[in-house]
């Protein structure tokens, strides 16, 4: 923000609009065009609003995969037959391991603790006459736990492929007593991107609409420029209003882009309503807007502010939202936890907007609490001027 001297002339002419309503839209909008004309002034903030999301979002679209390819597996074959042989190319054809000779025989845990190698694969010596028998042959592979994500997903990989290269020793004849045919809904080739880019948006968008107004405003205090402002005939609530208007616009225009490139680059459907999807958005941003004020209001320095936003609006988006770890895993009191968190419910509504596509009834709830959260930031940001109004 500027430190030029707030037009007061302009606040006493919208004083003079006929009827109570009439008073306070008019002094609002001469706040929020006078936020315009700062913004226009101040490339930085503009472009940190629709910019950074933008280039955030195809970035960490790329960058973000929970699918593990190419892992590296040290192979000690000790047996050498047709079977190890085998067994070892349907590792190396499933497209997700890449087979490599031990370095050092008889010390199959030097790749693994060297870090070389992310597994060792140990065939022992009478494989191919075990597995010709028709018994159940032994095959020994020392993973690297130290990962416990990774570990998980490379299990499930070991066990698909055991049953293949099981199914194939058979010829296709293996029986089980039952037979499970899962059929994955809304993201049926289980596309990480299309998980991650949605909830990218609401990581990003959510962290730099908390920055927008929590550094402009606190601006301002340091400036001194907020004082005049609250010198002037106007009430906390057309203040807060005049502030949080003008960059629910540009929130707006940086979820627009996001959402081009979700869709024509990252090729994420989109199969819910565009006037709940719009109508989400702005509660959701009018809501991290409010919470920004609120920490400029109550820290006053831009210094403070930047950290204070950092732990409320990046941290609980990244590790509470359900961006990463599902909700419903996490200890109760965390579960009870996000419950408050925004960044929870309009993780909820945008992920179902884009793949599932349900209608207000199944997210009525999650609109519900937004839209209190919304009351609540806002009346807190107004009363917190108040005082500030009459100390």
């Amino acid at each position: 923000m500027s430190t030029g001297a707030v037009p007061l002339k302009k606040f006493r002419t919208a004083g003079k609009a006929k009827g109570n309503g009439g008073v306070i839209f008019a002094r609002a909008g001469a706040i929020a065009s006078k936020e315009v004309m700062h913004i226009v002034r101040d490339p930085f903030t503009l472009g940190l609003a629709i910019g950074i999301p933008f280039i955030l979002v195809l970035f960490f679209g790329f960058a973000i995969d929970f699918e593990f390819r190419d892992m590296k597996i040290a192979a000690y074959d000790h047996d050498g037959s047709r079977a190890s042989r085998e067994l070892l190319q349907n590792f190396s054809s499933s497209g997700y391991f890449k087979i490599t000779q031990g370095e050092r025989p008889g010390m199959p845990l030097f790749e693994v603790e060297s870090g070389k190698a992310f597994a060792s694969l140990v065939i022992p010596p009478g494989f191919g006459k075990t597995a010709a028998k028709g018994e159940r042959a032994s095959v020994q592979v020392l993973v690297d736990g130290s990962d416990n994500q990774k570990t998980g997903i490379v299990s499930g990989y070991i066990t698909g492929i055991q049953l293949a290269a099981a199914r194939k020793a058979a010829g296709g004849q293996l029986r089980n007593p039952y037979e499970l045919r899962p059929r994955f809904l809304y993201n049926q080739t289980l596309n990480t991107r299309w998980f991650i880019v949605p909830g990218l948006i609401v990581v990003v968008v959510g962290l730099l609409s908390i920055l927008m107004t929590a550094l402009t405003v606190a601006r301002e205090w340091e400036n001194g420029s907020m004082e005049l402002l609250l010198s002037t005939p106007v009430t906390p609530l057309e203040v807060v209003a005049g502030k949080i208007a003008p960059y629910v616009l540009i929130g707006l225009a940086g979820i627009g882009l996001v959402y081009s490139v979700a869709r024509i680059v990252f090729g994420v459907p989109f199969e819910g309503s565009y006037a709940l999807f719009f109508a989400a958005c702005i509660l959701f941003i009018s809501t991290s807007l409010a919470q920004g004020l609120l920490i400029s209001v109550i820290t006053r320095q831009q210094q403070k502010a930047m950290q204070a936003s950092m732990i409320a609006g990046l941290l609980p988006a990244l590790l509470l939202s359900g961006f990463i770890f599902p909700v419903e895993s996490m200890p109760l009191f965390f579960q009870y936890f996000t419950v408050i968190l925004p960044p929870r419910w309009f993780m909820t509504i945008i992920r179902t907007l884009f793949l599932k596509g349900n209608s207000l009834s199944a997210l009525f709830i999650p609109f519900m609490v937004l839209l209190l959260m919304n009351i609540v930031f806002l009346t807190a940001a107004a009363k917190r001027f108040k005082k500030d109004v009459e100390p």
